[in-house]
């Protein structure tokens, strides 16, 4: 029996920007019985059925957005006699889905970092069960990926995970409920090895995968000591206290590493907490930032953004203490006007956001915004190709809608070709490389110049264009750029790179010299 992990895309680029972290998860947690899985990322390369033999174990993880691709694969492999196991955020979401459509033996609910060993076990022993329950591990079970099988000349960024869960609530995020609200967070050793041993390998570039890198906040801290909660202050000092020992730890790293991860507003609060990430080479974080207005902040249920002059002061305060921000915005919300398109992109070149994404409200599944569409739609909802809207993933992707809300004084089209006008606005040449002068040399500059053309491409024509061949084109530049801009973001292979100590050893070894 051979065991297949494969990656659904229907776009391949030949070179990625991100490892997919699950794959050499699942990899490391596949028992040494059965051997090393063969790993198939078809944002690389499409899949090659001929490889999937009778009696093979296929393990497809899949999210909203690649569920029906995901479908497809898990019929091909089916029909050719292999067991089909689906995972991700959307099986967990959907696990009957996965089986009626994407011909799976079984489905893996939640963390499969122990059940899918559990559930290659029963596919060898000819008696899967349809559903296996994997749940919200405690940290300490989360498997260390295999890197050793990774592609090198594939991929730009790899990633590591430090801490699953989300205390928010926002309401077009289902993290908090998949993931759950308490932060299950890896301790630095188990991190800090996984790095080093990509360094080894050659990557400079890691983003730290994390649900909320920032777990605890100032106003966390205030309300247990206001309300004299001895348990949970220091349950919250713990866990503060080891984001600060994971990034002392990253600084003892080779200086040439640069990390990304994505964490919450309230964090330009704690200056502390971002001057160690400065110090520590985070130079990058996706932050939320999600509207720029206070009503447009409710509708999302992020009422602890802030709006206006605070909000570009506040996003200010990362770029002074060194973290440069990939601000996401959302447009379609209720209380958009025509007028806040403009006034959203002048707040984010204002505020020195480096990089940006503008995505249209869209409801994706095990969110609050989805419940509330789902349930205004009624239970005869409109169809697509006899698709019923309220399952749009399965909707034939050239058929699928740009936006699913009705708007007060917008159409959808409008909502989109605004959209579109912002991405062409902050992204035009001009605008990029204005925002690229903080970097000294012309080739740092000419980098940050094709990056931000790669990044527009792959997520503003392929994501919200209506024209096929905008799109079609937008895929042929990626895949143009892609591989030389893959060149400057590798390192030379560091393999006798040694895993740096922690900080109280290092202060005991000096005391003791």
């Amino acid at each position: 029996m051979n065991v297949h992990l494969i990656n659904p895309s229907s776009v391949s680029f030949g070179t990625a920007v991100i490892t997919p972290r699950w794959q050499y998860v699942l990899a490391a947690a596949t028992p040494k019985s059965f051997g090393d899985p063969i790993l198939v990322d078809e944002t690389l390369f499409q899949m090659d059925p001929e490889r999937i033999q009778p009696g093979d174990a296929v393990g497809i993880g899949i999210h909203t957005a690649n569920a029906l691709r995901g479908y497809e694969i898990g019929k091909i492999a089916r029909e050719r006699g292999a067991y089909v196991i689906f995972g991700g955020i959307h099986a967990t979401l959907y696990p009957q889905e996965a089986i009626e459509l994407g011909g799976a033996h079984a489905v893996v609910k939640g963390d499969g970092d122990i059940a899918w060993a559990k559930a290659l076990a029963d596919c060898r022993s000819g008696i899967p069960k349809p559903l296996y329950l994997g749940g919200q591990i405690e940290a300490s079970d989360f498997v260390a990926a295999r890197w050793d099988l990774v592609p090198r000349d594939r991929y730009m960024w790899a990633s590591v995970q430090t801490v699953r869960g989300c205390p928010k609530h926002c309401s077009f995020c289902s993290v908090w409920r998949t993931d759950g609200q308490r932060p299950r967070q890896r301790t630095s050793d188990v991190v800090i090895e996984e790095i080093v041993q990509l360094r080894r390998l050659g990557f400079r570039f890691i983003a730290l995968a994390d649900d909320n890198f920032y777990p605890v906040t100032q106003t966390d801290l205030k309300l247990a000591e206001q309300q004299k909660n001895t348990a949970r202050l220091n349950e919250l000092k713990a866990i503060r206290n080891e984001r600060f020992e994971l990034m002392s730890r990253l600084a003892q790293l080779p200086d040439d590493m640069v990390f990304f991860t994505q964490i919450t507003m309230e964090a330009a609060e704690d200056t502390e907490f971002l001057d160690a990430m400065k110090a520590a080479r985070i130079k990058g974080a996706l932050v939320g930032v999600e509207s720029v207005t206070p009503a447009g902040l409710k509708d999302v249920y992020k009422d602890f953004n802030l709006a206006g002059e605070n909000l570009t002061e506040r996003l200010r305060t990362f770029r002074r203490h060194g973290v440069h921000v990939l601000g996401s915005f959302i447009f379609g919300l209720p209380s958009d006007r025509p007028e806040t398109f403009a006034a959203t992109v002048a707040t984010a070149k204002s505020a020195d956001v480096t990089f940006a994404q503008f995505v249209t409200l869209s409801p994706y599944p095990g969110t609050v915004d989805f419940i509330r569409w789902e349930k205004g739609l009624g239970p005869n909802p409109p169809t697509i190709a006899g698709v019923p809207l309220t399952r749009r993933w399965l909707i034939p992707q050239a058929l699928r809608p740009k936006l699913y809300w009705d708007h007060p004084v917008m159409s959808a089209e409008e909502i989109r070709s605004r959209t579109q006008e912002v991405w062409d606005d902050f992204y035009s040449f001009s605008s990029v490389w204005r925002r690229s002068k903080f970097i000294k040399s012309s080739r740092g500059r000419l980098a940050f110049v094709l990056i931000s053309k790669i990044y527009r491409q792959m997520y503003a024509d392929t994501g919200i264009a209506t024209d096929s061949a905008r799109v079609s084109r937008s895929g042929k530049w990626v895949r143009l750029l892609a591989k030389p801009c893959r060149h400057l973001f590798a390192g030379r292979p560091m393999p006798d790179l040694q895993v740096p100590q922690t900080a109280a050893s290092t202060f005991a070894g000096s005391a003791a010299d």
